[in-house]
């Protein structure tokens, strides 16, 4: 069934999307949204990285990641697969109105609401339950939308009553993840989080919330102590700690990937939040190992 998923086309159901995810190496970028999303991975392998969590990944690795987790799959350069692609993942990728309240708090749903609970550090499926998720997994894109609907219910129902999930993420950054009542600065920050390597046009993101641009930067500085681009800094700043994390980049690969457009301002802007130099750092992780 794995050789054929490339003919299918993605679907939208009424409350979730069932697809099949295909990329390659320059397109893999950082970034969250405010769906849930379990992820087989059916070819490429490379790094993981989700929040403050990095690991290796492989064909037959089944994750799920919580709403605005920020992640990425970022594959091997040498990366050989079948179709030339670097990385193919069938996925799921659902919203809370999928999951009302009035649902969960059926006693039939126990096991689904403590498979949302996990998701909130990202977890990785093992074991039997790999087996049993990953078949149904692979089945989804072929049901009607009704069958899909009993079988995520399934799905998460499994996951739920599983002892066989790795938690990848820490409790240490759940507690000081962003948070914030405001829709504006909260509207702001995913922009941020998903257009970090693109120039960013105050004008266009003024428009995106419907305040002047004087406006725009005085909320921002009032809510969040910082200027818009000392929080975008910020936000490149986090990924890149992740990625100095993995040997096999670069300081300069390092530099660009996370957004930064020259060595020199990068190895500023790192110092200025860490205290440390890029290879500072990288050398202090290596010996917390």
């Amino acid at each position: 069934m794995i050789a054929s998923l490339e003919n299918i086309v993605l679907e939208k159901g009424s409350s979730f999307y069932i697809g099949i995810f295909q990329d390659n190496l320059e397109k893999s970028t950082w970034h969250y949204h405010n769906k849930y999303e379990i992820s087989f991975i059916t070819e490429g392998s490379g790094k993981r990285i989700v929040a403050d969590s990095i690991e290796e990944f492989h064909p037959g690795d089944l994750i799920f990641i919580g709403k605005k987790l920020p992640h990425v799959w970022i594959a091997d350069k040498d990366t050989s697969t079948p179709s030339g692609r670097t990385l193919e993942t069938v996925y799921l990728q659902f919203a809370d109105d999928v999951l009302p309240s009035e649902l969960l708090a059926l006693p039939e749903f126990e096991n689904v609401k403590r498979a949302l609970r996990l998701a909130e550090r990202g977890m990785k499926i093992v074991g039997d339950t790999l087996n049993e998720v990953s078949r149904i997994m692979l089945q989804l894109p072929y049901m009607k939308h009704f069958e899909r609907v009993i079988n995520f219910y399934n799905i998460m129902d499994i996951i739920g009553k599983s002892e066989s999930v790795e938690l990848l993420t820490s409790e240490e950054y759940l507690k000081k993840r962003f948070t914030t009542s405001s829709k504006r600065i909260a509207m702001i920050h995913e922009y941020l989080m998903n257009n970090y390597k693109e120039e960013i046009d105050l004008e266009k993101l003024a428009e995106l919330v419907s305040l002047a641009k004087g406006s725009l930067c005085r909320l921002f500085k009032a809510e969040m102590g910082c200027t818009i681009f000392e929080y975008l800094n910020k936000i490149k700043v986090d990924y890149a700690c992740n990625l100095l994390m993995d040997e096999d980049h670069s300081v300069v690969d390092v530099s660009f990937d996370s957004g930064f457009n020259n060595l020199s301002h990068f190895n500023k802007q790192f110092k200025k939040q860490t205290k440390l130099t890029p290879s500072q750092y990288r050398k202090q992780f290596r010996n917390l190992q």
